[in-house]
């Protein structure tokens, strides 16, 4: 039985979320080896190392995962230090506010002061001790009922995240929580460039902190037929709980927390973070970036030969790959499937996901 606690830090929880498949990582990326649980730098997973940067703060026995039933038991294998009954999968995809919503009702049966840092399990963070620096503040204020995001500084004008918008001349890396004037969707690249020279907007990470009571509260006002079947479920360690869960939370509504509550909600804050290394690896030509390169820009985590040849990346263990007189090319094998590409189409590896399943090519999923 957990021990309930009103203290600052051991009413801190982590909630990572496990469930996406990682489609545009296909080949290696599968239904039952998403994204996730694949180390694609060094020998640690993505989510094992989500669970090491935050071991200073947060010990696995209060660190949570919200996974599907096609990853819970590798998790369950690659996280022995954290307690099974709190890797825990959804019965249906429903997006982050559902799953969020879910995880507060729990730890809000368990512990009525919990406070959650949100983290996704599939970022690379390679300074985890500034890392830090940021998320402590960040639990602070949402353990004095503030509901908070991380911004992290654009290094360059992306259009594929959100941004969050801070007041004018914001301090960089101050770590002060500041309150968001606004949340932004997802850019053009003119809007984007705008953004980025404008210096007060910061990329939106999925990072978010609050009480799980606060949280609750939210969803009652913005989302109130999903906060109705929540709250309706038994607490946690009640026996009728999992059984209950899979009745109702496939009947929860497929939205984000961003769109459901974020961006309805008057006070909002923001941490500035410093600059903690932070990488979404949302494709093959990002993980081709985070390696190391030889002087033609050529990139590899296994066997490669390259000659007359620059801007590609190989992974295929077991075998050596040779590259000759090609450019810009990614290159991943598996035992059952080879891809190569241009690395331009890196973000366009979801649609031969989407083929297969059209195909009903299972054994390939």
């Amino acid at each position: 039985m957990l021990m309930v606690s009103t203290t600052p830090r051991t009413n801190y929880y982590g909630l990572i979320l496990a469930g996406g498949r990682g489609t545009r990582f296909w080949p290696r990326s599968r239904k039952a080896r998403a994204k996730q649980v694949l180390n694609f730098f060094g020998e640690r997973s993505l989510i094992q190392q989500t669970v090491d940067r935050l071991r200073p703060l947060l010990p696995p026995e209060r660190i949570w995962i919200l996974t599907n039933d096609h990853l819970r038991d590798e998790i369950a294998r690659q996280l022995p230090e954290v307690p099974q009954r709190q890797i825990i999968a959804e019965p249906a995809q429903r997006n982050t506010a559902p799953a969020i919503g879910l995880a507060c009702h729990m730890l809000h049966s368990l512990d009525p002061h919990a406070v959650l840092g949100i983290f996704p399990a599939d970022h690379l963070i390679t300074r985890p001790a500034i890392y830090l620096r940021a998320v402590r503040p960040a639990f602070r204020a949402a353990s004095q009922g503030e509901m908070v995001v991380l911004g992290i500084k654009p290094r360059y004008p992306e259009t594929g995240f959100g941004y969050i918008e801070f007041p004018k001349k914001t301090a960089f890396g101050s770590l002060e929580p500041v309150p968001v004037s606004r949340f932004r969707e997802k850019p053009d690249l003119l809007t984007a460039k705008k953004f980025f020279k404008s210096g007060n907007y910061y990329w939106n990470a999925g990072m978010f902190f609050w009480q799980a009571s606060r949280l609750l509260e939210a969803l009652d006002t913005h989302l109130p037929k999903t906060a109705k079947l929540i709250r309706g479920l038994p607490p946690f360690l009640n026996s009728d709980f999992h059984s209950e869960l899979a009745r109702v939370f496939p009947l929860c509504e497929d939205i984000s927390i961003d769109y459901a509550v974020l961006e309805k909600e008057k006070s909002i804050v923001g941490v500035p973070a410093p600059e903690f290394g932070w990488n979404d690896v949302g494709s093959w030509s990002a993980v081709y970036e985070l390696q190391k390169h030889d002087a033609s820009g050529n990139a590899a985590r296994t066997d490669a030969l390259f000659e007359d040849s620059s801007g590609s990346y190989v992974d295929a263990p077991g075998k050596l790959v040779a590259l000759l007189g090609v450019k810009n090319l990614i290159v991943v094998d598996t035992p059952d499937a080879l891809l190569v590409l241009d690395r331009d189409q890196a973000q366009n590896v979801g649609k031969l996901v989407k083929l297969l399943e059209k195909q009903r090519r299972e054994s390939l999923l």
